[in-house]
């Protein structure tokens, strides 16, 4: 039997030729993106936690080359392109998919979700929306291509979309949901509660670097949500929470007031708080399911931690994202 419940790949995967509409600030942390296409009215929306390859062009190019296959050929297509006219690519998350229409037929793939109202009002035209985490260096500069991109990102810049599928798989008879998840899972985050049914159980422990960063999120009413805003942390409220002991689930803010900085004054580093929140749940349901993406420490550790909490192994959807 495999350890690792298998990925949901789209039935008709496509590479769109993309455009910028906005690009906008919405919060310290994040950049998003809206953009438009001739043929994104034939994107698969499939809601939860669904992801592609982006596309970006060179800087100071004024073409972008794509590949043109869908399946994993995609990839020779890619590393054929001469390197000086070769896109960055990296992976994203949709943050939501709206078809166009007139009523708005909402965020595609919602199930049985409370999707609709979010696509109320729709555009003439399918739009989606990518968040960009914004990580910054020492002295406070814009790291990573994609997100010094998207603060730059004008009206009719172009991009490129390569369908991949959605990761989040929880199995029909799951008992309870768990989510944790640091900001670059957020995007996912969000897809992934606004799909679920209306009588799903569970919990969301999810991280974000400042208080500013915290947003609404449309969970059923059996899921609780822990907030870990990690510049109100330090490295003593990180030890007095993981030394708890509480089964999975709980509905708090975690945030060690007056306690830290950014990465910050008290040194918690990113994915760090979210996986002491878990850390202090010990009790799982065998029944249950569990997703934890972000960190690579934060999705390896908390797979660990919750396998020995009593989860099997091919019940736990885990990515690492990124490496410190």
């Amino acid at each position: 039997m495999s350890t690792r419940r298998p990925p949901v790949k789209p039935a008709d995967p496509r590479v769109h030729r993309l455009e910028v509409l906005r690009s906008e600030r919405v919060s310290p942390s994040f950049q998003r993106v809206t953009v438009v296409g001739d043929d994104l009215h034939e994107f698969g929306g499939m809601g939860f936690d669904q992801w592609f390859r982006l596309f970006l062009p060179v800087p100071g190019s004024d073409s972008l080359r794509l590949p043109r296959a869908t399946t994993s050929l995609w990839y020779a297509q890619y590393l054929a392109i001469p390197e000086a006219e070769r896109p960055h690519c990296a992976n994203y998350t949709v943050r939501e998919f709206r078809p166009a229409g007139p009523a708005g037929a909402g965020a595609a793939g919602a199930g049985a979700g409370a999707a609709g109202a979010a696509g109320a009002g729709g555009a003439s035209r399918a739009e989606l929306d990518i968040d960009f985490v914004l990580h910054r260096g020492g002295s406070g500069e814009l790291e990573g291509g994609a997100a010094i991109w998207a603060c730059a990102a004008r009206p009719g810049d172009a991009l490129g979309l390569l369908d991949q599928g959605v990761l989040f798989n929880a199995p029909d008879d799951a008992t309870e949901i768990h989510l944790v998840a640091d900001e670059t899972g957020l995007p996912g985050t969000e897809g992934i509660v606004r799909s679920l049914h209306r009588a799903s159980v569970g919990s969301v422990i999810q991280e974000v670097p400042t208080r500013a960063d915290v947003r609404p999120l449309d969970v059923p009413d059996g899921v609780e949500v822990t907030w870990v805003v990690r510049d109100e942390l330090d490295a003593r409220a990180l030890g007095a929470l993981g030394s708890g002991s509480r089964p999975l689930g709980g509905d708090d803010d975690v945030d060690g007031r007056g306690a830290g900085g950014a990465e910050g004054a008290g040194g918690v580093a990113p994915g760090e708080g979210a996986l002491a929140a878990l850390l202090a749940r010990s009790a799982a349901d065998p029944g249950a399911y569990a997703y934890v993406v972000g960190e690579s420490a934060l999705a390896t550790s908390g797979r660990r931690h919750l396998h020995a909490a009593g989860l099997p192994k091919n019940r736990i959807t885990f990515s690492g994202y990124w490496k410190r």
